[in-house]
């Protein structure tokens, strides 16, 4: 596996130097944006190109690129435009703030090696293969389906997933409820997140 460095990963965020010594190395830590030097009260770090198969590291990019720890305007300010560029399908579940520790995509190929039950997939493969008519905010064909707490509250609730009508959005406006619900959330420390990869699946949290 190719390695790349940070600066050409993340080219536009400064970084701790005490997260980028020798003794962060040797503990295998990821490197932290400068903005953690403060208390922050969202944290995020970021594998945006593995995902996690029964436990173990699956890399989906070649080079992946290196973990990092970021606050939220960093988050945001890196991965936007990458995932309103995302061409595949996604249906998207907001998080519960008071629980979440981790918001990850896992293509739809990979549901079930990814721990999704039988039921949840089958239940997000229907959602997946819909027809929308256009997206809510504006007049573009709509590649998200975004799912409310209060529509499906958890993976659990197969049939709410079937059945919900969800909000139709295109990427652009996707990724921008996505960062809209973020923001809204007043402290968080999620220790798993990724970006979309393949031709399609889910934005799922635990």
């Amino acid at each position: 596996m190719a390695r790349i460095s940070y600066e050409a990963a993340y080219p536009g965020i400064d970084f701790l130097p005490r997260s980028r010594n020798w003794w962060a190395w040797l503990k295998g830590s990821p490197a932290e944006c400068i903005h953690l030097d403060n208390h922050a009260e969202f944290v995020a770090t970021v594998l945006p190109d593995t995902l996690y198969l029964r436990g173990k590291r699956a890399p989906r990019r070649d080079p992946a690129r290196p973990e990092v720890t970021l606050c939220r305007a960093c988050l945001r300010d890196t991965f936007t435009s990458e995932i309103a560029e995302y061409p595949g399908r996604v249906i998207a579940f907001e998080p519960d703030p008071e629980i979440l520790t981790q918001y990850f995509f896992v293509a739809e190929a990979d549901f079930e090696a990814a721990g999704l039950s039988p039921e949840v997939t089958a239940a997000i493969d229907k959602r997946l293969a819909q027809d929308l008519s256009r997206c809510i905010r504006c007049s573009q064909g709509p590649t998200w389906l975004w799912f409310s707490r209060e529509q499906v509250a958890s993976l659990d609730e197969t049939e709410r997933i079937g059945e919900a009508a969800g909000e139709p959005l295109c990427s652009e406006h996707g990724a921008r409820k996505l960062w809209e619900t973020f923001a809204g959330i007043s402290e968080a420390n999620l220790f798993y997140m990724n970006l979309p990869y393949g031709e399609g699946g889910a934005y799922v949290w635990i």
